[in-house]
């Protein structure tokens, strides 16, 4: 199903309605098609979420490869026609199991890894980080394949600061899961 041009502002209702096919996600309202990723960005996706899987793996935190329906600031009790922003983060960990619906996650997962694109990047860095910060977040990794490296933030003071930036061949910590670390030198392909 084709987004209608004349609707001025989309909800999660609309979302329910389309093409599986189609991606897009809504932020306040207004849609944003989202462009296949790429080969490289699959592979770097695969492994971050091979690691993190094999680490939760018996524990209560469960993690999610997009595509997976995020709306940032959904309550219990709202209806999908007053929900204006569903994000579909490239892997999101979920630690509250109350979080969860058939949908997706209402609220904010405690973890959330974008990849960056060359049609996302600008997205990912800005836009999405005030909604991930909005939405309290605890950790956002912006991951970007052409320098194979991490920039990590944490959540300090209603603030996501950037606390680590990792490069290809060392391990990084994620903050949010005590004991769990990621070799990043398999997640960026050779």
């Amino acid at each position: 199903m084709a987004f209608p041009a004349e609707k001025a502002r989309h909800t999660f209702a609309d979302v329910l309605e389309w093409d599986e096919s189609e991606r897009a996600e809504i932020i306040d309202g207004q849609v944003f098609m989202m462009a296949p990723p790429s080969r490289v960005h699959q592979e770097i996706s695969g492994e971050l979420f091979r690691q993190l899987a094999n680490f939760l793996d018996g524990k209560k935190c469960r993690v999610y490869a997009a595509p997976f329906a995020v709306r940032l600031f959904e309550r219990d009790g709202d209806a999908p026609e007053n929900v204006d922003t569903m994000v579909e983060p490239d892997i999101s960990i979920v630690c509250d199991s109350s979080k969860l619906d058939k949908h997706g996650c209402k609220g904010a997962p405690d973890m959330v890894i974008e990849i960056l694109s060359p049609s996302t990047r600008r997205h990912d860095r800005l836009v999405k980080l005030g909604l991930y910060q909005r939405a309290g977040v605890r950790e956002y990794w912006i991951v970007e394949p052409d320098t194979q490296s991490v920039q990590v933030f944490t959540l300090d003071g209603g603030l996501l600061r950037l606390c680590e930036d990792y490069g290809r061949e060392e391990i990084a910590r994620v903050n949010v899961l005590d004991g769990c670390f990621i070799d990043l030198d398999k997640v960026f392909p050779t």
